[in-house]
């Protein structure tokens, strides 16, 4: 009884949990270069006074599915899409490095390069700025050039992305929704890394899976429920015995 009883309360409650992180990956299936979250049930001991058959659940955080989502071509001059493995490395604005799959960029009112939400982008020697009046091209490797628009068609160099691409176990999502290392510390570039200019990468939420992923947790909280009831009608009837004798 007692056993039954945290499984079951704990069991719902992570449920509950789970099925919030399902919805948020549903909530982002159309976030450029969102990475889904994954999840996982695992069984603790109480440890204390009481009886040693006490356990409880515990939702145990997989971490992301890191596959890549589908490469969508627009033809905009700021989009680029990282190619198989890596990321784009930005600058939050307490000066921290973290990384991203979204890149979507734009232009500061100061020609910095950024991403949507305002993040600099950073580059080999730090935060790319691009001249007014030119068009941009992003290079395979992401290389970043100005080509002036009086006719000469200059090609200026403006920098190269920092490309990254640390190994996914050193990895964590943070708060806002980009990625880090563990330890806080910057990764190296990686010259292997490669881009594809005029184009983004898609979210890699499958749809289905989390509908169904959805529909089948759901059950989970009513088995769950169920076990609480029957522990209490198990409770009634013992009490009702007990009082006979």
């Amino acid at each position: 009884m007692d056993r039954l009883i945290y499984t079951a309360m704990t069991g719902a409650k992570q449920v509950l949990e789970q099925q919030a992180n399902t919805a948020h990956n549903l909530a982002n299936v159309s976030t450029t270069g969102f990475r889904a979250q994954l999840d996982s049930f695992r069984a603790v001991p109480i440890l204390g006074d009481g009886l040693a058959t006490r356990a409880f659940v515990v939702d145990a955080t997989g971490g992301s599915d890191f596959r890549s989502g589908p490469i969508q071509h627009t033809g905009r001059e700021l989009d680029v899409a990282v190619q198989g493995d890596g990321w784009l490395a930005v600058q939050r604005e307490d000066g921290s490095e973290a990384y991203t799959r979204n890149g979507s960029l734009k232009l500061s009112e100061n020609g910095v390069l950024q991403t949507q939400s305002g993040l600099s982008v950073l580059g080999d020697g730090g935060p790319i700025s691009i001249p007014p009046d030119v068009s941009i091209m992003i290079a395979k490797d992401g290389t970043v050039s100005a080509v002036t628009t009086d006719g000469k068609n200059t090609v200026n160099n403006l920098g190269r992305l920092k490309l990254v691409n640390p190994p996914e176990t050193d990895l964590k999502r943070a708060d806002d929704g980009l990625f880090q290392l563990k330890d806080g510390s910057p990764a190296d570039a990686d010259a292997n890394v490669t881009v594809a200019g005029g184009a983004l990468e898609g979210s890699n939420v499958n749809v289905v899976d989390a509908m169904v992923s959805m529909i089948d947790l759901a059950r989970q909280f009513d088995m769950q429920m169920k076990l609480l009831q029957n522990a209490e009608n198990n409770d009634q009837k013992a009490t009702q015995i007990q009082a006979l004798s």
